[in-house]
């Protein structure tokens, strides 16, 4: 199992309606609004790398309104 968490820089205004969308993606299993560099951050529990990247890359990427991502793989 591989644990990550990921940070997405959001359009302004965007953060509210794109938190629901974001917590709603398969393996994300919580997400929250942040104050800093980034404005939502969502953990994800996934089988291996691949669906982790695939879940950044493929699934958050693609929502309107999501500017960038940086993805954070947890060591321990």
């Amino acid at each position: 199992m591989v644990h990550a968490f990921i940070m997405v820089k959001t359009a302004a205004g965007k953060s509210e309606g794109l938190l629901a969308e974001i917590g709603g993606l398969e393996l994300v299993t919580d997400a929250h609004i942040v104050a800093g560099n980034y404005d939502i951050i969502a953990e994800i529990d996934a089988p291996e790398v691949y669906d982790v990247l695939q879940t950044a890359s493929s699934k958050m990427q693609q929502l309107g309104g999501v500017s960038e991502t940086k993805t954070y793989i947890a060591m321990g």
